[in-house]
């Protein structure tokens, strides 16, 4: 029987939840999430849960937060001018997007004052210890659907899974 290894690309079932139980994230009702095993596409504890598994196997894993989205940092906490929003109305709480030499960067608005706003661009699930249970759905050495080049099916983009 065929077990994962690095460079195969997976196609895996799977439900993420907090540790209290509270679930972020599932494939259900939707097809599998397909990346290629070793590829960086994943957060690193996920890819690592695979490695190994064969088809039809399933299995629960605890992610702590160095093997999932990090520990928050405070020094990804960042106050701006209010003019930078160009009279743009903000609230707390908002998802605003910026550039930067990266590529877009998301991060939620924590603050509004008069002349200055304060936004977090740590991953909303940083610091957290993830708990993923996988059923590995296929492997196979060409991806089997069409992605949009974040890791996921282009159906399914906007997993916090990646």
């Amino acid at each position: 029987m065929s077990k994962v290894k690095n460079g195969d690309y997976v196609q895996v079932h799977y439900t993420g939840a907090l540790e209290n139980g509270d679930v972020f994230d599932s494939s259900e009702g939707r097809g599998p999430l397909e990346f290629q095993a070793g590829g960086g596409m994943v957060i690193p504890g996920f890819n690592d849960a695979v490695m190994g598994m064969a088809v039809d196997e399933e299995k629960k894993v605890v992610l702590p937060p160095d093997q999932a989205y990090g520990e928050r940092r405070e020094d990804l906490e960042r106050e701006f001018d209010c003019e930078m929003l160009g009279g743009q109305k903000v609230e707390v709480g908002q998802m605003l997007q910026f550039s930067s030499p990266r590529g877009p960067m998301p991060a939620k608005v924590l603050d509004v004052g008069a002349d200055k706003f304060k936004v977090d661009f740590n991953h909303p699930l940083a610091g957290q210890t993830l708990v993923f249970n996988i059923k590995l759905a296929g492997i196979s050495d060409q991806p089997t659907q069409q992605s949009c080049g974040c890791g996921c099916s282009s159906t399914d983009c906007g997993s916090t899974c990646g």
